[in-house]
């Protein structure tokens, strides 16, 4: 095991790390697009150009205005929605902006012109489960007009009780006809269609805990009603040790139809986002190629992955891939700047790379930046930012959380791992709830609501106290 801790203790960049760091395939140019975006997850790009950015995490779905001053930066930066139950996958449909939310899916009217919200959110799916290890849900409009959503795995490996779960589903837009249309698929979250042949492809996360260099991670072409192998068999067929090895007639049987990868990655590098680039501003070699944000391992003794690669289908079918963007791990295999989740692409052939370890949104053009900021029509239109609530640290809530935090042993990991930086990322509640489903490897303890409060109050309090500031709204 080997985890990057910045996902846990807070982490940032900055536009000289981009630069002197970051490497982008020859044609390309990078720049941080926009480095406040705490726990940057699944995007989607308004009609207008403008960025969507899910932040699970904090509940909410944020806006990032495109860059029409030709600064290179986001030109501002406001919350579209919150109050959301972990939002992670978007989609934009007509006039509706859909969001998948841990426990189903909903929709809201959105007017792309200004992206203003016009009208009130509602639920489309609702009542699934999102317990367990895999809770996020992926979702994407098909070519055939059908609304299609993943949902993980509860486990490592195990025989899920919930139909719903390691699958791919699919509805109609209004969330009529909900159907399972994949199974066997541990944690898809990223899928696309290609613009050669319009056949559905998506990214698989591979079990933990079998070695360095086993299982691989895995691209698949998802077809209606097969089954890829989770959780008897991984990889090209090979049976689970767990689950396959010593599984009955049927397991083998299932096992021996299963669908095998059609492309492997190499173990926990964790592929996420896969986006195939459709813009005609793209150079020939990468039009129709995809690309793949490897989040990166932590179930190794040495990382491996954190970064972009290009995926590129020959004329016989086979798959070649190639660096990207990376430079998000250092020479020495230790040092981490960045985790890539996602990838999106505008008309205009900008690609935006989101990253939810730095908390930032980085943008990658073809061509020098000079070039394609001169481009850039100029804007009068005000940079936009949301207010920051101030903190109300409740005192008694803070000294039963620091019991919790004794009793535990916290300090046990957090004395050589500060935690840093969470009022930056988080509110109270957004803390509190970030309990719930704590980055690996922080255990999932099961507290209570007013445990969860305790704890966020105690930590938010003591990391003010330990920068000197004065506590505001402090109450008693």
């Amino acid at each position: 095991m080997n985890v990057p801790w910045g996902q846990l203790l807070g982490a940032s960049t900055s536009e000289e790390t981009v630069q002197h760091q970051i490497k982008v395939a020859e044609g390309f140019q990078v720049t941080l697009f926009d480095d406040q975006v705490p726990n940057a997850r699944f995007m989607a790009v308004t009609r207008n150009g403008d960025l969507l950015v899910s932040q699970p995490k904090l509940g909410q779905v944020s806006l990032l205005l495109k860059d029409r001053n030709a600064d290179g930066g986001a030109d501002g930066q406001r919350v579209l929605i919150d109050g959301l139950k972990r939002p992670h996958g978007l989609a934009l449909f007509e006039d509706w902006l859909y969001i998948a939310e841990s426990d189903g899916v909903g929709r809201v009217p959105f007017d792309h012109s200004d992206g203003r919200i016009a009208g009130s959110y509602q639920k489309v799916v609702t009542g699934l489960a999102d317990s367990g290890n895999h809770w996020t849900k992926t979702i994407g409009m098909g070519p055939d007009g059908w609304m299609y959503l993943t949902s993980g795995s509860t486990c490592n490996v195990c025989e899920e009780k919930d139909p719903h779960r390691a699958t791919m589903m699919r509805f109609r837009p209004d969330g009529s006809n909900f159907q399972i249309y994949a199974t066997g698929l541990r944690n898809s979250v990223g899928f696309d269609w290609s613009p050669k042949d319009g056949a559905l492809y998506a990214t698989d996360n591979g079990r933990d805990w079998l070695g360095n260099d086993f299982p691989p991670c895995e691209l698949n072409r998802v077809e209606k009603n097969a089954f890829y192998g989770w959780p008897y068999a991984n990889g090209d067929r090979i049976p689970d040790p767990d689950l396959g090895i010593q599984g009955g007639a049927r397991i083998q049987q299932l096992i021996k139809t299963s669908i095998p990868p059609v492309f492997e990655f190499r173990a926990h590098n964790a592929p996420l986002g896969i986006r195939f680039l459709r813009s005609s501003e793209q150079p020939d070699d990468y039009r129709e190629s995809a690309l793949v944000a490897l989040h990166g391992s932590w179930n190794r003794d040495e990382k491996d992955g954190y970064k972009v690669v290009a995926l590129h289908w020959n004329d016989d079918g086979e798959i070649r891939a190639e660096d990207f963007l990376w430079g998000f791990l250092s020479t020495d295999r230790e040092t981490v700047y960045g985790r890539p989740v996602d990838i999106a692409e505008d008309v205009r052939g900008n690609i935006y790379i989101s990253d939810d370890y730095a908390g930032a949104i980085y943008r990658v053009q073809a061509g020098s930046v000079s070039q394609n900021n001169a481009e850039a029509p100029v804007s009068n239109r005000p940079p936009i930012s949301a207010p920051k609530k101030p903190l109300a640290i409740d005192g008694n809530a803070a000294r039963q959380g620091a019991q919790i935090f004794e009793r535990r042993n916290c300090i046990r990991c957090h004395q050589q791992l500060p935690l840093k930086d969470l009022s930056r990322r988080y509110t109270l509640k957004q803390l509190a709830d970030y309990f719930d489903t704590p980055t690996p490897p922080m255990p999932v303890y099961g507290f209570s609501n007013s445990q969860k409060r305790a704890l966020a109050h105690y930590l938010m309090e003591r990391e003010i106290q330990g920068t000197g500031r004065q506590l505001e709204n402090f109450l008693p």
